[in-house]
């Protein structure tokens, strides 16, 4: 196999931020795991884990996304109140590394895939109470995942050059996840 096509951290331009944006995610999947398997402590376990989700998803929209693969993205709301997606693109002639590009949408789609086979999971052995971690683990996943992806295609589609963008929130994502909590708060 050829050496650009290997998977390997010793490949990468940046070896420190995707050390980091794995270990956030392994750690936080092994704590749920482990913590579900040898100990009945989930009030130990959820802090943890929501600590680890925390850092994760912080990691991955401020500082991995913008190494590994030129990306950036967050969210503002306008004075009348409307939720705006802001995305930003690196210069189109920096090169992003292969490696880091291939671990981090790799990584960044297969995490939220875990998560929903772990809430299924979840929802087999009737452990509700740890259900509502695993929910909260596919959001806080699924919701990078997704913007990242809004922030790809919208960055490779303008050609513009270190352009911030913005767009309304009103799509899949924002529907989504307005949509479970408000069942949570009407539930609750």
């Amino acid at each position: 196999m050829a050496e650009e096509n290997r998977l390997s951290l010793s490949l990468s331009a940046h070896p420190v931020a995707l050390a980091f944006f794995l270990s956030f995610r392994l750690a936080a999947l092994l704590t749920y795991v482990f913590g579900l398997i040898f100990t009945s402590n989930f009030v130990l376990i959820f802090i943890i884990v929501i600590l680890l989700l925390a850092a994760d998803f912080w990691n991955t929209k401020n500082v991995t996304g913008r190494l590994l693969v030129g990306l950036r993205w967050w969210n503002e709301s306008s004075q009348n109140g409307d939720s705006i997606w802001v995305f930003e693109s690196a210069d189109p002639q920096r090169q992003i590394n292969g490696t880091d590009s291939r671990f981090f949408w790799l990584v960044l789609y297969s995490t939220p895939v875990v998560w929903t086979l772990l809430a299924l999971l979840a929802i087999l052995k009737f452990e509700i109470i740890w259900l509502s971690l695993v929910v909260i683990a596919v959001i806080l996943s699924s919701t990078n995942a997704m913007a990242f992806t809004r922030c790809d295609r919208f960055g490779k589609a303008s050609g513009l050059a270190n352009s911030v963008f913005a767009r309304s929130s009103r799509g899949l994502a924002q529907r989504f996840a307005s949509g479970v909590i408000s069942r949570l708060y009407s539930s609750g």
